[in-house]
């Protein structure tokens, strides 16, 4: 994979060309849909990347113009009590697709490489042991029918600063900070090393890490569903036009008769 200098991105893609863009590529990702549906395909789309890298908003792109019964997100929050005894990959492999499925994971598998190890939430020798057999793993999802894309979304630290100091400033943002995220700013570096470590070890022929620069949030949303799509073989499906029946008039009424005396919502515009 070609990757970018950083003066391609000096110039952020304006609004109208992302918007006009993206348009486009979410009708590709309709005629996915119906090919992954018609064919009983199992796709599994995983995100990582640093806090404020853009996995959301990306993830927001790819889904908001198509079913939910499809293209599933998964973002799992911290393990339970339980979870913490049961095998490491268990609650991610319950979440995995069916026939017809494109699982979206909003962070994976891989925090045992990132936070759980830069934090110490995991030991060392459980570290290690992941790194070693992940691409063991993820052989044997993919040779049981499973498509495999792993992206990471690279920020960099002065963007990434940026996108924090935004969103400590908007009520609206705010509730995408929380301590973890804090704690995982002031230690770049640390992710940074345990970043290659997991790339080094876990990008292999058959599952590839995919990074996508992400300092331009519009652009690199364009890019990672283009990339999608590219990955994912497709056709556009044919279609028979659909045309509304008509009305039957049996048991006709004055159907808003029966709405008389209900609490309507006040029309406040």
């Amino acid at each position: 994979m070609v990757s970018m200098s950083a003066e391609a991105h000096a110039t952020r893609i304006k609004r109208k060309v992302y918007e006009k863009e993206l348009a486009k590529l979410q009708v590709e990702l309709c005629h996915l849909q119906e090919w992954v549906k018609a064919n009983k395909l199992r796709v599994i789309v995983l995100f990582e990347g640093r806090d404020a890298a853009g996995k959301g908003g990306t993830i927001k792109a790819i889904t908001e113009k198509v079913s939910p019964r499809v293209f599933r997100v998964i973002a799992l929050p911290a393990p339970s009590d339980r979870e913490k005894t049961q095998l490491f990959l268990q609650r991610y492999m319950q979440n995995f697709p069916a026939g017809g499925e494109i699982v979206i994971f909003d962070r994976s598998w891989y925090n045992r490489a990132g936070v759980e190890y830069v934090m110490g939430f995991c030991t060392p020798a459980e570290h290690k042991r992941f790194l070693s057999l992940c691409p063991q793993m993820e052989q044997y999802i993919i040779e049981g029918g499973i498509i495999l894309i792993k992206l990471w979304l690279e920020v960099g630290m002065d963007e990434q600063e940026r996108r924090f100091e935004a969103r400590i400033a908007d009520p609206l943002r705010q509730w995408k900070l929380s301590p973890m995220d804090l704690a995982s700013y002031r230690r770049w570096y640390d992710y940074s090393r345990a970043r290659d470590l997991m790339l080094k070890a876990t990008s292999t022929k058959h599952a590839p890490w995919y990074v996508i620069r992400s300092d331009d949030k519009r652009r690199a949303r364009l890019n990672c569903i283009a990339h999608i799509l590219q990955l994912i073989p497709y056709k556009r499906m044919r279609k028979d036009k659909v045309k509304l029946p008509k009305r039957s008039d049996k048991g006709r009424y004055n159907d808003q008769a029966g709405l008389r005396g209900m609490k309507f919502v006040a029309e406040r515009y």
